[in-house]
């Protein structure tokens, strides 16, 4: 894991004429707990809106997935975050007696150590399988047992993607998939730059030290030497393509030495570490229309800022 942290970041670094940094290692257990802030920021409507998805909507989310209590079910959520607003779906599901067991994937232990613990509580009868896992490892290992799957992406993960990777992210999740297989994919939708640019760049600077996190991370784990005073977080939003993007800006002239190899940033040279695509129906339909997964159903919460997709493999 280390060795792979170290290539990516060296990778990285000596791409040009970008710089980049990969959005995945902001997880370490000081990026879990600062993006667990992050959703409750005020200017950070995506978790809100999708909650209101998942606690006003459940029974329109049940009803899309056209499920038969006579099937058993595994609901495989990538990227199990906290729980909060799975929860309510699982809590739906548990009362209406639906056979399913639920497998929280994420590469963060920390994360599914919390998911675990916080349903013992909340849905104590409910079987929870986490997988400590790539996604596709995870879904190649559960293809085989003979259940339906329900696959969650949710929080516009997706949008982490740029569209061509989307694309190639979706072909692959049908790939282990079986035909009547479904996904809830969770999108942020296009919106004006007034609404999307202050979610990436909050007033208390807590979405800057997320980003930045990432730089002293490098150090901890690496021994790099990055000077993060001499670093600022610089958000950027194109409302007409709906791409949010966010950038580690150098201050000054600097350089900085990792593994014995030093990389020199020119004064306000950006360093790329996270895009955040804004959808709407046209941009997921192209997305889809190069895989094998239809779109059947489109539920959004009562302001149209987010949408769960539901989704079929054909």
């Amino acid at each position: 894991m280390l060795n792979q942290f170290k290539k990516e970041v060296l990778d990285g670094l000596s791409k040009t004429p970008q710089k980049s940094l990969p959005s995945k290692y902001f997880y370490d257990k000081k990026g879990d707990d600062l993006f667990v802030q992050i959703m409750a920021l005020p200017e950070y409507y995506l978790t809100r809106s999708e909650m209101e998805i998942f606690q006003e909507k459940t029974e329109d989310i049940i009803s899309a997935l056209s499920l038969n209590k006579e099937n058993k079910y595994s609901l495989i959520e990538l990227g199990a975050g906290d729980g909060t607003k799975t929860v309510h779906l699982l809590k739906a599901l548990v009362n209406k007696n639906i056979n399913f067991e639920y497998f929280p994937v994420d590469i963060s232990q920390n994360a599914l150590d919390g998911i675990k613990s916080y349903l013992r509580t909340e849905v104590p009868t409910l079987i929870v399988k986490p997988n400590h896992n790539d996604y596709f490892k995870a879904l190649e290992n559960l293809k085989q047992d003979g259940t339906i799957k329900i696959i969650l992406f949710l929080g516009s993960n997706i949008g982490n993607l740029v569209d061509e990777l989307a694309t190639e992210f979706i072909y692959q999740l049908g790939s282990n998939l079986f035909k009547g297989d479904k996904i809830i994919l969770g999108v942020d939708l296009k919106k004006p730059k007034a609404i999307v640019l202050p979610a990436y760049n909050d007033s208390k600077g807590v979405t800057a030290e997320f980003n930045l996190n990432l730089l002293d991370r490098i150090n901890k784990e690496l021994g790099a030497n990055f000077n993060r005073a001499q670093f600022e977080h610089a958000p950027t939003y194109d409302e007409h393509i709906g791409i949010a993007k966010s950038y580690i800006k150098s201050k000054i002239k600097q350089s900085v030495i990792i593994d014995g190899i030093e990389f020199y940033f020119e004064k306000d040279e950006l360093i790329h570490t996270e895009v955040s695509r804004k959808y709407d129906d046209q941009v997921l339909k192209q997305i889809l229309s190069k895989t094998d997964i239809r779109w059947e159903n489109k539920i959004t919460d009562s302001k149209q800022f987010f949408a769960n997709y539901v989704l079929e493999k054909n």
